[in-house]
C-alpha cells in the first residue's frame, strides 16, 4: 500500500464554519493546500470574505467564503447546499463555529492562588449569556452535522468534524460553565452521530483542543504573557498554534482515517495529563 497516498483530497469538497481565523481557517488552508475545494463559513463575512481571497489570490488555491451566522439554521443550509452545488460533492465538513464563554468562577494563577471572579458566579449567569453559547457551540454544530450528513448519505461516503475541546472532559472553573456543558455536548453528539452513520461510510470524529492561540477568550492568548502563564501548566511549555493542528486535520478529513470513528482525538501538549515541572 502506498501510505502517502491515502492522505489525497484532491478533488475534494469541503466547508468549514467559523473559518475565518483560528483553528477553522488551520482547517481550511491545510485541506485547501492539498488540493481541496474549500467553502469557509463565519458570521464575520468581511473577515471570512478576505481570508478567502488571500488565499485565493496568494496560493491560487480554491477556496470560496459565506457570510452565514450558524444559529440560522435556514441560512447553514442553504450555504452548505450551495457549497455542494458548486462542488457537485460534498465530502468533509469541520463543524467549528464558537464562541467565547466569558469569565469562570475563577481567575487565572497568580501568587500560588486562583482568585475568585464574581463576574463569573452562579448566579450572575444570565439566561442570555448562556442560551448564546449553547445556540452557537452546540446547536450550530447539531445543524452543520445535519446539514452535511444530508448530503453524504446518498454518496455514503463522507467525513464529519467536530471541534470540541479538553473541557469536554475536565472541568476548568476557569471556564464559563456553557462552554463547558455546550462541548460535552457536543462531544456525546459526535458518538451518537458516528454510530448512526457508520454504515453509510460516513465517518464522524472530533477534534479536542487545549490551549491554542486564537482570537477565543478575547484575544488574550495572542498576548506573549499570557502564553507564558498558560505554558508553565503545559508539560510541553507551551500553547499550540493552528498550524499544529493541520496534520490532524488532514488526516481525520482524508482516506487515511477511513476506519476510525466515534474517536475524540486530544491536542493540547500534554496539559490534559498534569502538571509535569
Amino acid at each position: 500500500m502506498n501510505v502517502s497516498s491515502r492522505f489525497d483530497v484532491t478533488g475534494f469538497g469541503v466547508v468549514v464554519t467559523g473559518g475565518a481565523s483560528g483553528l477553522g481557517l488551520a482547517y481550511g488552508e491545510v485541506l485547501a493546500s492539498h488540493g481541496a475545494r474549500v467553502t469557509l463559513i463565519d458570521v464575520d463575512g468581511a473577515a471570512v470574505a478576505a481570508q478567502a481571497a488571500r488565499l485565493r489570490d496568494r496560493d491560487g488555491l480554491d477556496v470560496r467564503s459565506a457570510a452565514v451566522d450558524v444559529t440560522d439554521h435556514p441560512a447553514l443550509d442553504r450555504a452548505i447546499d450551495e457549497a455542494a452545488a458548486a462542488y457537485g460533492r460534498l465530502d468533509v465538513a469541520f463543524a467549528n463555529a464558537g464562541i467565547d464563554p466569558g469569565a469562570g468562577f475563577v481567575g487565572a494563577w497568580a501568587g500560588g492562588q486562583r482568585p475568585r471572579v464574581t463576574e463569573g458566579a452562579l448566579e450572575r449567569y444570565t439566561d442570555e449569556r448562556w442560551n448564546r453559547v449553547i445556540e452557537i457551540n452546540l446547536n450550530g454544530i447539531f445543524a452543520t452535522v445535519r446539514a452535511a450528513a444530508r448530503h453524504m448519505r446518498p454518496r455514503r461516503s463522507g467525513r464529519i468534524v467536530i471541534t470540541t475541546s479538553l473541557a469536554a472532559t475536565r472541568v476548568e472553573p476557569a471556564i464559563g460553565a456553557a462552554y463547558m456543558t455546550a462541548k460535552a455536548g457536543a462531544r456525546h453528539l459526535m458518538h451518537t452521530v458516528a454510530l448512526e452513520l457508520a454504515a453509510d461510510g460516513i465517518m464522524v470524529n472530533a477534534i479536542a483542543p487545549g490551549f491554542f492561540e486564537t482570537n477565543i477568550g478575547g484575544g488574550h492568548a495572542h498576548d506573549p504573557a499570557v502564553q507564558a502563564a498558560l505554558a508553565k501548566d503545559i508539560p510541553m511549555h507551551r500553547i499550540g498554534q493552528p498550524d499544529d493542528i493541520k496534520p490532524l486535520a488532514l488526516f481525520l478529513a482524508s482516506p487515511a482515517s477511513e476506519y476510525v470513528t466515534g474517536q475524540e482525538i486530544v491536542i493540547d501538549g500534554g496539559w490534559g495529563l498534569g502538571v509535569a515541572d
